[in-house]
C-alpha cells in the first residue's frame, strides 16, 4: 500500500474516533407506543394525565381549527349547562341561524319566532341539551332542540374465509341529551363560521351564545355532576379514557360521542351496544355496553 494512502486511512480513522457521531445512516430507535392488554385504553396518549388540566385562556395561542380535546371540553363544560334566555327563540328544525362575527338581525329573529312560534321565551330558564359539530357549524340544542327525533342505521358485513356471513343491522334513536329534554320541543341555534371552526374554549362558546343566553349566576350542571362521581371515574374522565363500569353519560364526558353504534343481543338475551371510535384500518376502539354499563374496551390494531 502506498505510504500516502496508509497515512490518509490512519488520519480518517483518528478523525472518526474523535468527532461526535451527529450524523448517522441509521436513525435512532424510537419506541412504539404499546397499549397494555387491559380494559382501560387511553384514546389520547399524548395528552397530559394530570388531574388538574386547565382550559387554555381565550387570549392564548390557539390552533386554527377546533381540536378533539377542545370538543370534549365543550361537551363537558357547556353541554348540559343552564342559562336564562334573554331573547325568545323559534321552535322547529330550522331554528335560528347566526353568522359568527356579524351582528344579529333582530327583525329576522322576530319573524322566525312569529312564523314558527316561540319554543323559548325571554326570561325562561333553559338547558343546553346537545352540541353537534359540523364542518362550518356548531349546532346548539336548547331544551331538547327543535329538530325532533332522528333514526340512523349501522350495517356491518362480516366475512369469514372470503364468504359473507350474517349482516348485523341496528336502528337507534338519536341521543336525546339530558333526562327530561323532549326532542323537538325546544329550540336550535346554528352558529355558522365562514371557514372551519376555530379552536374554542367553553368560555368562548358561551360568549358566542351571549346574545341569547345569560350564563351568569346559573349553577354549573357539569361541575356539580362531576363532583358526584367516584374518584376513579373522575380521574378517567380527566385522563380522557373510558373504563369498565361507566355509563353512557360518563363515556361521552370522557371521550365524546362515537362515530358508529351497533346493537345486538348475546346468547343469554342481554342487550349489547358497541360504541365505535375510529375507522378501520386506522386505530379503532370498541366500547361495549351490556345493559347500561361498559363491560369491555378493545382496540384494533393493538
Amino acid at each position: 500500500m502506498p505510504a500516502w494512502l496508509a497515512i490518509s486511512v490512519v488520519f480518517f480513522l483518528l478523525a472518526d474516533a474523535t468527532v461526535p457521531r451527529v450524523y448517522s445512516l441509521r436513525p435512532p430507535t424510537r419506541e412504539r407506543p404499546v397499549f397494555a392488554s387491559t380494559d382501560e385504553i387511553p384514546l389520547f396518549p399524548n395528552s397530559s394525565p394530570s388531574g388538574d388540566q386547565q382550559t387554555p385562556a381565550p387570549g392564548g395561542p390557539k390552533s386554527p381549527t377546533l381540536q378533539d380535546s377542545s370538543k370534549l371540553n365543550l361537551i363537558r363544560y357547556v353541554s348540559g349547562e343552564f342559562a336564562k334566555a334573554t331573547k325568545s327563540l323559534p321552535a322547529g328544525k330550522d331554528g335560528f341561524l347566526v353568522f359568527v362575527g356579524k351582528p344579529i338581525n333582530p327583525d329576522m329573529l322576530e319573524r322566525a319566532v312569529a312564523t314558527h312560534g316561540a319554543a323559548v321565551r325571554s326570561g325562561d330558564n333553559v338547558q343546553i341539551s346537545r352540541l353537534e359539530f359540523r364542518d362550518h357549524q356548531i349546532v346548539v340544542d336548547l331544551n331538547g332542540g327543535g329538530r325532533g327525533k332522528k333514526r340512523w342505521r349501522d350495517r356491518f358485513h362480516l366475512e369469514v374465509g372470503g364468504l359473507p356471513t350474517t349482516t348485523t343491522t341496528s336502528t337507534t334513536p338519536q341521543d336525546t341529551g339530558p333526562p327530561g329534554m323532549q326532542p323537538g320541543m325546544g329550540s336550535t341555534v346554528y352558529l355558522e363560521f365562514t371557514k372551519t371552526i376555530p379552536d374554542l374554549t367553553p368560555d368562548d362558546l358561551k360568549k358566542l351564545l351571549a346574545p341569547f343566553l345569560d350564563f351568569t349566576k346559573q349553577r354549573s350542571a357539569a361541575v356539580q355532576w362531576f363532583d358526584t362521581l367516584p374518584p376513579d371515574v373522575k380521574k378517567a374522565i380527566t385522563d380522557r379514557r373510558a373504563m369498565p363500569g361507566m355509563d353512557r353519560e360518563m363515556v361521552v364526558a370522557a371521550i365524546g360521542r362515537p362515530d358508529h353504534k351497533v346493537r345486538e343481543r348475546d346468547s343469554e338475551g342481554n342487550d349489547i351496544e358497541d360504541w365505535i371510535y375510529g375507522q378501520p384500518p386506522s386505530k379503532t376502539v370498541f366500547v361495549r355496553f351490556t345493559g347500561e354499563r361498559v363491560t369491555s374496551i378493545k382496540q384494533f390494531p393493538q
